[in-house]
Protein backbone atom coordinates (compact mmCIF):
# COMPACT_ATOMS: atom_id res chain seq x y z
CA UNK A 1 0.00 0.00 0.00
CA UNK A 2 1.21 3.48 -0.84
CA UNK A 3 -0.48 6.71 0.09
CA UNK A 4 -0.31 10.47 0.17
CA UNK A 5 1.32 11.46 3.45
CA UNK A 6 -1.15 14.34 3.82
CA UNK A 7 -4.26 12.19 3.33
CA UNK A 8 -6.26 12.77 6.56
CA UNK A 9 -8.03 9.41 6.40
CA UNK A 10 -4.78 7.47 6.09
CA UNK A 11 -3.20 9.44 8.91
CA UNK A 12 -6.19 8.73 11.14
CA UNK A 13 -6.03 5.02 10.35
CA UNK A 14 -2.33 4.71 11.13
CA UNK A 15 -2.62 6.85 14.24
CA UNK A 16 -5.31 4.49 15.51
CA UNK A 17 -3.23 1.46 14.57
CA UNK A 18 -0.08 2.62 16.37
CA UNK A 19 -2.02 3.85 19.40
CA UNK A 20 -3.83 0.51 19.60
CA UNK A 21 -0.47 -1.25 19.95
CA UNK A 22 0.35 0.84 23.02
CA UNK A 23 -3.16 0.44 24.43
CA UNK A 24 -3.12 -3.35 24.06
CA UNK A 25 0.30 -3.48 25.66
CA UNK A 26 -1.16 -1.60 28.63
CA UNK A 27 -4.17 -3.89 28.90
CA UNK A 28 -1.89 -6.93 28.87
CA UNK A 29 0.38 -5.46 31.53
CA UNK A 30 -2.51 -4.49 33.80
CA UNK A 31 -4.28 -7.82 33.53
CA UNK A 32 -1.23 -10.01 34.08
CA UNK A 33 0.57 -8.02 36.82
CA UNK A 34 0.59 -9.26 40.42
CA UNK A 35 0.76 -6.06 42.49
CA UNK A 36 -2.30 -3.90 43.17
CA UNK A 37 -0.13 -0.93 42.27
CA UNK A 38 -0.01 -2.08 38.65
CA UNK A 39 -3.10 -4.24 38.15
CA UNK A 40 -5.49 -1.94 40.07
CA UNK A 41 -3.91 1.54 40.06
CA UNK A 42 -2.47 1.04 36.57
CA UNK A 43 0.74 2.82 37.43
CA UNK A 44 2.37 2.07 34.09
CA UNK A 45 2.79 3.46 30.59
CA UNK A 46 3.38 2.03 27.12
CA UNK A 47 4.50 3.61 23.86
CA UNK A 48 5.65 2.93 20.29
CA UNK A 49 8.76 4.49 18.73
CA UNK A 50 10.18 4.71 15.22
CA UNK A 51 13.56 3.30 14.22
CA UNK A 52 15.34 6.51 15.30
CA UNK A 53 13.79 6.49 18.79
CA UNK A 54 11.12 9.17 18.25
CA UNK A 55 7.84 8.43 20.02
CA UNK A 56 5.12 7.71 17.46
CA UNK A 57 2.20 6.79 19.70
CA UNK A 58 1.37 6.37 23.36
CA UNK A 59 -1.48 5.00 25.38
CA UNK A 60 -3.44 7.35 27.67
CA UNK A 61 -1.32 6.43 30.68
CA UNK A 62 0.94 8.43 33.05
CA UNK A 63 2.11 11.90 31.90
CA UNK A 64 5.26 11.86 34.04
CA UNK A 65 6.30 8.61 32.35
CA UNK A 66 5.53 9.33 28.75
CA UNK A 67 7.42 12.54 28.16
CA UNK A 68 10.48 10.89 29.66
CA UNK A 69 10.36 7.53 27.88
CA UNK A 70 12.05 8.83 24.71
CA UNK A 71 15.07 9.53 26.93
CA UNK A 72 15.04 5.88 28.02
CA UNK A 73 15.06 4.76 24.39
CA UNK A 74 17.88 7.20 23.67
CA UNK A 75 20.01 5.80 26.50
CA UNK A 76 19.33 2.25 25.29
CA UNK A 77 20.85 2.99 21.86
CA UNK A 78 24.51 2.51 22.91
CA UNK A 79 23.71 -1.19 23.46
CA UNK A 80 23.14 -1.59 19.71
CA UNK A 81 23.49 -3.42 17.41
CA UNK A 82 20.29 -5.10 18.49
CA UNK A 83 18.96 -8.51 17.55
CA UNK A 84 15.38 -9.77 17.46
CA UNK A 85 14.41 -10.77 20.99
CA UNK A 86 16.62 -8.22 22.75
CA UNK A 87 15.04 -6.40 25.71
CA UNK A 88 16.79 -3.53 27.48
CA UNK A 89 16.02 -2.91 31.16
CA UNK A 90 16.79 0.27 33.11
CA UNK A 91 15.68 2.48 36.00
CA UNK A 92 18.66 4.81 36.54
CA UNK A 93 17.20 8.36 36.64
CA UNK A 94 20.46 9.75 35.32
CA UNK A 95 20.49 7.32 32.39
CA UNK A 96 16.98 7.53 30.99
CA UNK A 97 14.79 6.81 34.04
CA UNK A 98 12.69 9.06 36.26
CA UNK A 99 12.99 7.53 39.75
CA UNK A 100 14.12 4.06 40.76
CA UNK A 101 10.70 2.40 41.27
CA UNK A 102 9.85 3.16 37.61
CA UNK A 103 11.41 0.23 35.75
CA UNK A 104 11.57 0.63 31.97
CA UNK A 105 11.84 -2.01 29.26
CA UNK A 106 12.75 -1.19 25.65
CA UNK A 107 12.49 -3.71 22.80
CA UNK A 108 13.59 -3.34 19.17
CA UNK A 109 11.10 -4.73 16.64
CA UNK A 110 12.37 -6.33 13.42
CA UNK A 111 10.50 -7.31 10.28
CA UNK A 112 12.73 -10.00 8.83
CA UNK A 113 16.18 -8.36 9.16
CA UNK A 114 15.06 -4.74 9.15
CA UNK A 115 14.45 -2.61 12.27
CA UNK A 116 11.03 -0.98 12.04
CA UNK A 117 10.86 0.60 15.50
CA UNK A 118 10.84 0.10 19.25
CA UNK A 119 8.26 -0.54 21.90
CA UNK A 120 8.70 0.53 25.51
CA UNK A 121 6.94 0.19 28.84
CA UNK A 122 7.50 1.78 32.23
CA UNK A 123 5.91 0.32 35.37
CA UNK A 124 6.15 1.54 38.95
CA UNK A 125 7.38 -1.38 41.03
CA UNK A 126 5.97 -1.23 44.57
CA UNK A 127 9.48 -1.93 45.88
CA UNK A 128 12.92 -1.83 44.29
CA UNK A 129 14.98 -2.13 47.47
CA UNK A 130 16.66 0.72 49.31
CA UNK A 131 16.35 1.95 52.88
CA UNK A 132 12.56 1.75 53.26
CA UNK A 133 9.65 -0.33 51.95
CA UNK A 134 8.19 1.15 48.80
CA UNK A 135 11.53 2.69 47.80
CA UNK A 136 10.32 6.26 48.36
CA UNK A 137 12.43 7.17 51.42
CA UNK A 138 13.53 10.48 52.88
CA UNK A 139 16.94 9.97 51.34
CA UNK A 140 20.01 12.11 50.76
CA UNK A 141 21.55 10.09 47.93
CA UNK A 142 20.35 7.84 45.15
CA UNK A 143 21.97 4.71 46.59
CA UNK A 144 19.57 4.84 49.55
CA UNK A 145 16.52 4.79 47.31
CA UNK A 146 16.97 1.33 45.83
CA UNK A 147 18.70 -0.88 43.30
CA UNK A 148 20.14 1.23 40.45
CA UNK A 149 19.89 -0.45 37.04
CA UNK A 150 21.76 1.19 34.14
CA UNK A 151 20.64 0.23 30.62
CA UNK A 152 21.37 -3.50 30.37
CA UNK A 153 20.06 -6.34 28.23
CA UNK A 154 17.67 -8.47 30.26
CA UNK A 155 17.07 -10.61 27.18
CA UNK A 156 19.61 -11.19 24.42
CA UNK A 157 18.27 -12.66 21.20
CA UNK A 158 15.29 -13.95 23.16
CA UNK A 159 17.33 -15.60 25.94
CA UNK A 160 16.84 -14.39 29.51
CA UNK A 161 19.95 -13.17 31.31
CA UNK A 162 19.15 -15.17 34.42
CA UNK A 163 21.99 -13.66 36.47
CA UNK A 164 20.61 -10.14 36.00
CA UNK A 165 17.11 -11.32 36.84
CA UNK A 166 18.29 -13.08 40.00
CA UNK A 167 20.29 -10.05 41.08
CA UNK A 168 17.23 -7.80 40.84
CA UNK A 169 14.97 -10.19 42.74
CA UNK A 170 17.57 -10.66 45.49
CA UNK A 171 17.60 -6.90 46.16
CA UNK A 172 13.86 -6.32 46.66
CA UNK A 173 11.64 -7.04 49.65
CA UNK A 174 8.88 -8.82 47.74
CA UNK A 175 10.60 -10.91 45.06
CA UNK A 176 7.60 -13.04 44.13
CA UNK A 177 5.47 -9.97 43.44
CA UNK A 178 8.32 -8.32 41.54
CA UNK A 179 8.81 -11.45 39.45
CA UNK A 180 5.14 -11.38 38.55
CA UNK A 181 5.21 -7.70 37.60
CA UNK A 182 8.41 -8.00 35.55
CA UNK A 183 7.01 -11.03 33.74
CA UNK A 184 3.86 -9.00 33.05
CA UNK A 185 5.99 -6.30 31.46
CA UNK A 186 7.61 -8.91 29.26
CA UNK A 187 4.18 -10.23 28.29
CA UNK A 188 3.11 -6.76 27.23
CA UNK A 189 6.25 -6.45 25.09
CA UNK A 190 5.51 -9.73 23.35
CA UNK A 191 2.02 -8.56 22.45
CA UNK A 192 3.33 -5.14 21.39
CA UNK A 193 5.93 -6.69 19.10
CA UNK A 194 3.32 -9.02 17.62
CA UNK A 195 0.87 -6.19 16.89
CA UNK A 196 3.50 -3.87 15.40
CA UNK A 197 4.70 -6.70 13.16
CA UNK A 198 1.13 -7.31 12.02
CA UNK A 199 0.88 -3.67 10.93
CA UNK A 200 4.23 -3.79 9.12
CA UNK A 201 3.40 -7.14 7.57
CA UNK A 202 0.08 -5.85 6.24
CA UNK A 203 1.25 -2.51 4.86
CA UNK A 204 4.95 -3.13 4.37
CA UNK A 205 7.90 -1.83 6.35
CA UNK A 206 8.48 1.17 4.06
CA UNK A 207 4.88 2.36 4.24
CA UNK A 208 4.73 1.78 7.99
CA UNK A 209 7.80 3.92 8.54
CA UNK A 210 6.54 6.52 6.07
CA UNK A 211 3.31 6.87 7.99
CA UNK A 212 5.20 7.12 11.28
CA UNK A 213 7.03 10.16 9.90
CA UNK A 214 3.83 11.61 8.46
CA UNK A 215 2.17 11.42 11.90
CA UNK A 216 5.15 13.11 13.53
CA UNK A 217 5.03 15.91 10.94
CA UNK A 218 1.27 16.30 11.32
CA UNK A 219 1.49 16.60 15.11
CA UNK A 220 4.26 19.17 14.73
CA UNK A 221 2.14 21.26 12.36
CA UNK A 222 -0.86 21.21 14.69
CA UNK A 223 1.30 22.08 17.71
CA UNK A 224 2.98 24.96 15.91
CA UNK A 225 -0.43 26.29 14.87
CA UNK A 226 -1.60 26.19 18.49
CA UNK A 227 1.53 27.97 19.75
CA UNK A 228 1.18 30.61 17.02
CA UNK A 229 -2.18 31.61 18.57
CA UNK A 230 -0.45 32.55 21.86
CA UNK A 231 0.59 36.22 21.94
CA UNK A 232 4.33 36.61 21.49
CA UNK A 233 6.19 37.57 24.65
CA UNK A 234 8.06 36.38 27.71
CA UNK A 235 5.92 35.20 30.62
CA UNK A 236 7.43 34.46 34.03
CA UNK A 237 6.08 32.69 37.09
CA UNK A 238 7.37 31.41 40.42
CA UNK A 239 5.96 28.93 42.88
CA UNK A 240 7.41 26.96 45.78
CA UNK A 241 7.61 23.51 47.27
CA UNK A 242 6.64 23.52 50.96
CA UNK A 243 10.04 22.18 52.03
CA UNK A 244 12.67 19.63 51.09
CA UNK A 245 11.94 17.15 53.87
CA UNK A 246 15.08 18.07 55.82
CA UNK A 247 14.23 21.67 56.76
CA UNK A 248 11.24 24.01 56.70
CA UNK A 249 12.77 26.20 54.01
CA UNK A 250 10.55 26.47 50.93
CA UNK A 251 12.09 25.64 47.55
CA UNK A 252 11.54 27.98 44.58
CA UNK A 253 10.67 26.74 41.11
CA UNK A 254 10.94 29.53 38.53
CA UNK A 255 10.18 29.58 34.84
CA UNK A 256 10.22 31.97 31.90
CA UNK A 257 8.10 30.91 28.93
CA UNK A 258 8.98 32.76 25.74
CA UNK A 259 6.59 32.57 22.82
CA UNK A 260 8.01 33.52 19.44
CA UNK A 261 5.83 32.79 16.44
CA UNK A 262 5.18 29.06 16.40
CA UNK A 263 7.95 28.16 18.86
CA UNK A 264 8.04 27.94 22.63
CA UNK A 265 11.09 28.25 24.88
CA UNK A 266 10.81 27.19 28.51
CA UNK A 267 13.63 28.28 30.83
CA UNK A 268 13.89 27.12 34.46
CA UNK A 269 16.84 29.36 35.31
CA UNK A 270 16.44 30.76 38.83
CA UNK A 271 15.01 27.60 40.34
CA UNK A 272 16.50 26.66 43.71
CA UNK A 273 19.75 24.72 44.04
CA UNK A 274 19.71 20.93 44.35
CA UNK A 275 18.93 19.72 47.87
CA UNK A 276 20.30 17.02 50.19
CA UNK A 277 16.96 15.24 49.93
CA UNK A 278 14.78 13.33 47.50
CA UNK A 279 12.84 16.29 46.05
CA UNK A 280 15.45 16.76 43.32
CA UNK A 281 14.39 16.05 39.77
CA UNK A 282 16.18 15.03 36.59
CA UNK A 283 15.92 16.62 33.15
CA UNK A 284 13.68 13.87 31.73
CA UNK A 285 11.02 14.69 34.33
CA UNK A 286 11.20 18.37 33.38
CA UNK A 287 10.57 17.40 29.78
CA UNK A 288 7.56 15.36 30.84
CA UNK A 289 6.07 18.29 32.76
CA UNK A 290 6.57 20.80 29.95
CA UNK A 291 5.40 18.45 27.19
CA UNK A 292 2.32 17.62 29.24
CA UNK A 293 1.35 21.29 29.43
CA UNK A 294 1.95 21.76 25.71
CA UNK A 295 -0.19 18.71 24.97
CA UNK A 296 -2.98 20.21 27.09
CA UNK A 297 -3.10 23.17 24.71
CA UNK A 298 -4.07 20.87 21.85
CA UNK A 299 -7.33 19.21 20.90
CA UNK A 300 -7.71 15.79 22.46
CA UNK A 301 -7.83 14.14 19.02
CA UNK A 302 -4.36 15.36 18.02
CA UNK A 303 -1.85 12.48 18.05
CA UNK A 304 0.46 12.56 21.04
CA UNK A 305 3.91 11.89 19.66
CA UNK A 306 7.37 13.38 19.30
CA UNK A 307 6.10 15.87 16.74
CA UNK A 308 4.33 17.73 19.55
CA UNK A 309 7.71 18.25 21.20
CA UNK A 310 9.60 19.63 18.20
CA UNK A 311 8.47 23.28 18.57
CA UNK A 312 9.57 23.33 22.22
CA UNK A 313 13.06 24.16 23.49
CA UNK A 314 14.10 23.90 27.12
CA UNK A 315 16.74 25.40 29.35
CA UNK A 316 17.27 23.17 32.39
CA UNK A 317 20.18 24.43 34.52
CA UNK A 318 22.25 21.63 36.05
CA UNK A 319 22.81 21.63 39.77
CA UNK A 320 19.32 22.91 40.51
CA UNK A 321 16.38 21.15 42.09
CA UNK A 322 14.94 20.59 38.60
CA UNK A 323 18.13 19.04 37.20
CA UNK A 324 20.20 17.55 39.98
CA UNK A 325 23.55 15.90 39.49
CA UNK A 326 24.31 12.33 40.58
CA UNK A 327 24.23 10.91 43.16
CA UNK A 328 21.43 13.16 44.47
CA UNK A 329 18.25 11.38 45.58
CA UNK A 330 15.33 11.98 43.21
CA UNK A 331 12.35 9.81 44.17
CA UNK A 332 10.15 12.71 45.29
CA UNK A 333 11.25 14.91 42.41
CA UNK A 334 9.42 12.62 40.03
CA UNK A 335 6.13 12.75 41.94
CA UNK A 336 6.07 16.12 43.73
CA UNK A 337 8.50 18.53 42.07
CA UNK A 338 7.05 17.55 38.70
CA UNK A 339 3.66 18.79 39.89
CA UNK A 340 5.11 22.19 40.78
CA UNK A 341 6.80 22.42 37.39
CA UNK A 342 3.38 22.05 35.80
CA UNK A 343 2.00 24.73 38.12
CA UNK A 344 4.64 27.29 37.16
CA UNK A 345 4.36 26.67 33.41
CA UNK A 346 0.58 26.98 33.63
CA UNK A 347 0.94 30.07 35.81
CA UNK A 348 3.16 31.69 33.18
CA UNK A 349 0.84 30.79 30.31
CA UNK A 350 -2.17 32.10 32.23
CA UNK A 351 -0.81 35.61 31.61
CA UNK A 352 -1.03 35.02 27.86
CA UNK A 353 -4.13 32.80 27.84
CA UNK A 354 -6.32 34.03 30.73
CA UNK A 355 -9.48 32.52 29.25
CA UNK A 356 -7.96 29.06 28.83
CA UNK A 357 -5.67 28.17 31.74
CA UNK A 358 -7.17 26.73 34.98
CA UNK A 359 -6.25 27.62 38.54
CA UNK A 360 -3.79 25.42 40.39
CA UNK A 361 -4.87 21.88 41.17
CA UNK A 362 -4.00 20.00 44.37
CA UNK A 363 -0.31 20.05 43.45
CA UNK A 364 0.61 16.80 45.24
CA UNK A 365 0.37 13.09 44.61
CA UNK A 366 0.13 12.53 48.39
CA UNK A 367 2.44 9.51 48.16
CA UNK A 368 1.93 6.85 50.83
CA UNK A 369 4.26 3.86 51.21
CA UNK A 370 4.12 1.16 53.88
CA UNK A 371 5.87 -2.13 54.43
CA UNK A 372 6.72 -4.79 56.94
CA UNK A 373 5.78 -8.33 57.91
CA UNK A 374 2.16 -9.41 57.57
CA UNK A 375 1.52 -11.92 60.39
CA UNK A 376 -1.86 -13.02 59.03
CA UNK A 377 -0.58 -13.84 55.55
CA UNK A 378 2.87 -14.78 56.90
CA UNK A 379 4.82 -12.80 54.34
CA UNK A 380 6.51 -9.47 53.81
CA UNK A 381 4.59 -6.81 51.95
CA UNK A 382 5.15 -3.40 50.37
CA UNK A 383 2.35 -0.99 49.61
CA UNK A 384 2.51 2.22 47.60
CA UNK A 385 -0.24 4.52 46.46
CA UNK A 386 -0.94 8.08 45.42
CA UNK A 387 -4.10 9.85 46.59
CA UNK A 388 -6.01 12.36 44.48
CA UNK A 389 -7.12 15.88 45.32
CA UNK A 390 -9.05 18.76 43.86
CA UNK A 391 -8.72 20.05 40.31
CA UNK A 392 -8.34 23.77 39.73
CA UNK A 393 -11.37 25.80 38.69
CA UNK A 394 -11.40 26.62 34.99
CA UNK A 395 -12.64 29.61 32.97
CA UNK A 396 -15.72 27.60 31.94
CA UNK A 397 -16.43 25.13 34.77
CA UNK A 398 -15.64 24.18 38.37
CA UNK A 399 -12.67 21.94 39.06
CA UNK A 400 -13.31 18.24 39.50
CA UNK A 401 -13.28 16.81 43.01
CA UNK A 402 -11.34 13.79 44.26
CA UNK A 403 -9.29 13.17 41.13
CA UNK A 404 -5.69 12.54 40.19
CA UNK A 405 -4.37 15.69 38.56
CA UNK A 406 -1.66 16.62 36.06
CA UNK A 407 1.42 14.40 36.23
CA UNK A 408 -0.35 11.36 37.62
CA UNK A 409 -3.16 9.56 35.88
CA UNK A 410 -3.49 6.49 38.06
CA UNK A 411 -6.71 4.83 39.08
CA UNK A 412 -8.27 4.52 42.51
CA UNK A 413 -7.34 1.25 44.21
CA UNK A 414 -10.59 -0.40 45.35
CA UNK A 415 -10.85 -0.71 49.13
CA UNK A 416 -11.62 -4.41 48.75
CA UNK A 417 -8.40 -4.99 46.81
CA UNK A 418 -6.34 -3.19 49.43
CA UNK A 419 -7.79 -5.10 52.37
CA UNK A 420 -7.35 -8.43 50.56
CA UNK A 421 -3.66 -7.71 50.01
CA UNK A 422 -2.37 -5.74 53.01
CA UNK A 423 -2.60 -5.69 56.82
CA UNK A 424 -4.63 -2.48 57.12
CA UNK A 425 -8.21 -1.39 56.66
CA UNK A 426 -9.71 1.75 55.17
CA UNK A 427 -11.94 3.25 57.85
CA UNK A 428 -12.78 6.50 56.07
CA UNK A 429 -12.69 7.48 52.42
CA UNK A 430 -14.66 10.51 51.31
CA UNK A 431 -14.63 13.83 49.52
CA UNK A 432 -13.22 16.64 51.64
CA UNK A 433 -16.13 19.04 51.23
CA UNK A 434 -15.47 22.80 50.83
CA UNK A 435 -11.71 22.33 50.49
CA UNK A 436 -11.70 23.79 46.98
CA UNK A 437 -11.15 27.54 46.65
CA UNK A 438 -14.22 29.70 46.06
CA UNK A 439 -14.59 31.48 42.76
CA UNK A 440 -16.88 32.12 39.86
CA UNK A 441 -15.94 28.51 39.24
CA UNK A 442 -14.88 26.79 42.46
CA UNK A 443 -11.86 24.58 42.77
CA UNK A 444 -12.53 20.90 43.19
CA UNK A 445 -12.53 19.32 46.63
CA UNK A 446 -9.82 17.03 47.96
CA UNK A 447 -10.08 13.65 49.67
CA UNK A 448 -10.04 12.36 53.25
CA UNK A 449 -8.56 8.88 53.52
CA UNK A 450 -7.94 7.07 56.79
CA UNK A 451 -5.96 3.82 57.17
CA UNK A 452 -5.97 1.74 60.34
CA UNK A 453 -2.91 -0.49 60.61
CA UNK A 454 -3.45 -4.11 61.59
CA UNK A 455 0.27 -4.81 61.99
CA UNK A 456 3.41 -2.83 62.68
CA UNK A 457 5.24 -1.34 59.72
CA UNK A 458 7.46 1.44 58.39
CA UNK A 459 5.38 4.28 56.95
CA UNK A 460 6.56 6.96 54.51
CA UNK A 461 4.48 9.91 53.32
CA UNK A 462 5.78 12.32 50.69
CA UNK A 463 3.32 15.15 50.13
CA UNK A 464 3.07 18.82 49.26
CA UNK A 465 0.73 21.81 49.60
CA UNK A 466 0.57 21.39 53.37
CA UNK A 467 1.67 25.01 53.95
CA UNK A 468 1.59 26.77 50.58
CA UNK A 469 -1.91 26.54 49.16
CA UNK A 470 -2.97 25.95 45.55
CA UNK A 471 -3.42 29.34 43.93
CA UNK A 472 -6.51 30.76 42.32
CA UNK A 473 -6.79 32.77 39.09
CA UNK A 474 -8.73 35.85 38.01
CA UNK A 475 -9.71 36.61 41.60
CA UNK A 476 -10.41 33.03 42.63
CA UNK A 477 -9.48 31.99 46.15
CA UNK A 478 -6.83 29.58 47.34
CA UNK A 479 -7.55 25.89 47.77
CA UNK A 480 -7.31 24.46 51.28
CA UNK A 481 -3.92 23.00 52.18
CA UNK A 482 -3.59 19.31 52.94
CA UNK A 483 -2.96 17.77 56.35
CA UNK A 484 -1.43 14.51 57.60
CA UNK A 485 -2.65 13.26 60.98
CA UNK A 486 -1.65 10.17 62.99
CA UNK A 487 -3.83 8.90 65.81
CA UNK A 488 -1.99 6.44 68.03
CA UNK A 489 -3.76 3.34 69.26
CA UNK A 490 -3.79 4.77 72.80
CA UNK A 491 -5.59 7.91 71.56
CA UNK A 492 -2.85 10.54 71.10
CA UNK A 493 -3.27 12.59 67.90
CA UNK A 494 -0.30 14.14 66.11
CA UNK A 495 -0.25 16.45 63.08
CA UNK A 496 2.67 15.32 60.94
CA UNK A 497 4.78 17.27 58.41
CA UNK A 498 4.42 17.09 54.66
CA UNK A 499 7.24 14.55 54.38
CA UNK A 500 7.97 12.03 57.09
CA UNK A 501 9.00 8.46 57.82
CA UNK A 502 8.10 6.58 60.99
CA UNK A 503 7.24 3.22 62.48
CA UNK A 504 3.56 2.62 63.14
CA UNK A 505 2.00 0.01 65.40
CA UNK A 506 -1.11 -2.13 65.28
CA UNK A 507 -4.13 0.06 65.97
CA UNK A 508 -2.52 3.32 64.81
CA UNK A 509 -4.54 5.29 62.28
CA UNK A 510 -3.24 7.62 59.54
CA UNK A 511 -5.63 10.18 58.06
CA UNK A 512 -4.59 12.13 54.99
CA UNK A 513 -6.56 15.24 54.02
CA UNK A 514 -5.55 16.15 50.46
CA UNK A 515 -5.58 19.73 49.10
CA UNK A 516 -8.44 21.27 47.16
CA UNK A 517 -7.94 23.11 43.89
CA UNK A 518 -7.81 26.86 43.54
CA UNK A 519 -10.87 28.80 42.42
CA UNK A 520 -11.18 30.65 39.09
CA UNK A 521 -12.79 34.10 38.93
CA UNK A 522 -14.15 36.26 41.70
CA UNK A 523 -16.75 34.56 43.91
CA UNK A 524 -20.29 35.83 43.36
CA UNK A 525 -20.48 37.05 46.98
CA UNK A 526 -17.35 39.20 46.73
Amino acid sequence: MTSDRSDPATLAIFNALFASVAEEMGVTLGRTAHSPNIKERRDYSCAVFDATGQMVAQAAHIPVHLGAMPTAVEYSMPLAPFLPGDVVLLNDPYLGGTHLPDVTMVSPVFLRSGLIGYIASRAHQADIGGMSPGSMPLASELYQEGLIIPPIKLYEAGKLNQAVYDLILRNVRTPDERRGDLDAQMACHRIGEQRLLEIAGRYGADETQRQMQALLDYAERITRAAIAKIPDGAYEYEDFLDDDGTSDESVPIRVKVTVSGDSLDVDFTGSGPERPSSINSVASVVKSAVYYVVRCLLDEHVPTNHGCFRPVSLTIPEGTVVAARPPRAVSAGNVETSQRMVDVVLGALAQALPDLIPAASAGSMNNTALGGYDPERQRYYTYYETIGGGGGGTPVAPGLSAVQTHMTNTMNTPVEALEMSYPFRIVEYRIRRTSGGNGEHNGGDGIVRSLEFLAAGLLTVISERRRLQPWGLAGGQLGEPGKNVLQRAEGEEVVLPAKFQMFVQEGDRLTIHTPGGGGWGKPASS
